[in-house]
């Protein structure tokens, strides 16, 4: 099993949405952030350690080699990766890169209008833009501090 769907896997037997997996250069650190929708709390000290100590066993098991284990929340600029999460957070600031320019731009900043049929609506400041679900390489919300 790779790393990618056992992380899945287990996070989710757990209650919890895998957000984002990050490794070091040499993989040695793993870094995976996790979230509790549906939760007004968010993630807590106790939901990384216990996390922590599940992944640690199945990784114990499964005989993957690393060095350090991180489990975070996503905070509240959190990586926006998946469809679903596109559809979650509208009406929300976000900051995307596109990997090929669109109408000669790659980022872009503006309201989540959501994601339909592959494409990711974005108000900007003086119009509204369509964006390929597919083009986009990284998507993160931004905090509001009103």
């Amino acid at each position: 099993m790779d790393l990618n769907a056992l992380l899945e896997t287990t996070v989710v037997g757990l209650g919890y949405e895998l957000v984002d997996v990050e490794m070091s250069p040499r993989g040695r650190t793993i870094r995976v952030f996790i979230d509790a929708p549906g939760r007004a709390t968010g993630i807590d000290v106790e939901d990384c350690a216990k996390v922590s100590n599940q992944l640690t066993r199945v990784f114990e098991v499964e005989n993957f080699d690393f060095d350090r284990l991180e489990i975070s929340s996503p905070g509240l600029d959190r990586v926006v990766k998946k469809a679903e999460d596109f559809a979650r957070f509208a009406g929300q600031e976000i900051q995307i890169k596109l990997r090929i320019p669109h109408g000669g731009r790659r980022n872009f900043q503006g309201e989540l209008l959501g994601c339909a049929d592959g494409k990711v609506g974005l108000r900007l400041a003086k119009e509204d833009a369509e964006l390929e679900f597919n083009n986009i390489e990284k998507a993160r919300l931004v905090p509001r501090f009103d």
